[in-house]
């Protein structure tokens, strides 16, 4: 049974198009015996953001005020885009300060990437790659596996998904920090103070609705931008929605990360459910993590990550 937990909504990006899907997450959430707030970001729009770019970075500033209560979690309620706008605006001396005081787990996914990048960057902050309001918990089918995975995650302090891989692939061992996202939110923080430097990094990374070469081209952007410079591996997860055209003749997704895993030199592993799919596990991001290969199962665990029990920045 999950811990009562006070849970305040942000809405860096886009607004929330389906209020009733808003309406059922927050009831499943008061159901479950937690305290939600800020359900007033769902009710903004602007253009198609949530809010101004200065009312969005308001919410999150909001975590840095010693007026306003810590919450046990901050929740994004859905991704779309603008959180990129936000990255000049933020507090984080002050996120820094206040989240080293008191506990707060940032938890969200997609566009919500630059934030936790920026984050952790910035003020050393770790955060969950999870899921969020409106299209995961407000589903009109709740996800069991991901309900459940979200809370056993978020009460730490360890963590671990299995899921088979092919065969052929060595058995072995990984250890590095976990980190990473969608990858066209990873892209657009290439070259800025945004993008943490990462060593010895365990780098997942997911897409939803771009065509295979759009992919490989965005990998190679991470590559030639020196940010897979010292990875030690790269985890994939949902990667589809590719159209194969009679130009590209043959050439698809599989022909593409097949390309680029020659030109990175990286371990690559497909299958890590989380991001854009209707199944997700709630990752850990910034924090250590292990992948060990073996009979044809890869096993990916951490511990000592931002959960409900520790600081955020722990």
């Amino acid at each position: 049974m999950p811990k009562r937990l006070d849970i305040r909504l942000l809405a860096p990006s886009g607004y929330a198009e389906d209020r009733a899907a808003c309406q059922r997450a927050i009831e499943r959430l008061v159901a479950a015996g937690h305290t939600v707030r800020g359900s007033e970001v769902v009710d903004r729009v602007a253009l198609r953001f949530a809010g101004s770019d200065e009312q969005r970075a308001a919410d999150i500033n909001q975590l840095a005020s010693p007026d306003h209560p810590l919450p046990d979690v901050a929740m994004a309620i859905c991704g779309g885009y603008g959180a990129i706008a936000l990255l000049d605006k933020l507090d984080y001396e002050g996120l820094k300060a206040r989240f080293a005081e008191g506990r707060c787990v940032l938890v969200g996914h997609g566009d919500f990437t630059v934030i936790q990048c920026a984050m952790l960057a910035r003020c050393g902050i770790g955060s969950l790659h999870g899921p969020m309001l409106v299209q995961d918990f407000g589903a009109g089918y709740l996800r069991e596996g991901t309900w459940r995975h979200f809370w056993q995650t978020l009460e730490g302090p360890s963590m671990d998904v299995s899921w088979a891989v092919p065969e052929g692939i060595p058995a072995g061992r990984v250890e590095g920090t976990l980190w990473g996202g969608n990858l066209s939110a990873l892209c657009s923080l290439v070259g800025t103070p945004y993008m943490p430097v990462v060593d010895d990094g365990i780098l997942y990374i997911e897409e939803t609705g771009e065509q295979a070469f759009r992919i490989e081209r965005m990998l190679y952007e991470l590559l030639l931008g020196g940010v897979l410079k010292n990875q030690r591996a790269i985890l994939l997860g949902g990667l589809g929605g590719q159209r194969v055209s009679e130009y590209d003749n043959g050439y698809d997704i599989d022909h593409a990360l097949e390309r680029f895993s020659h030109a990175c030199g990286l371990p690559m592993l497909r299958g890590l459910a989380f991001g854009h799919g209707q199944d997700k596990w709630t990752l850990p991001f910034g924090a250590k993590g292990v992948v060990e290969l073996s009979n044809g199962h890869a096993v990916l665990s951490s511990h000592r990550y931002s959960h409900v029990g520790v600081t955020a920045g722990a």
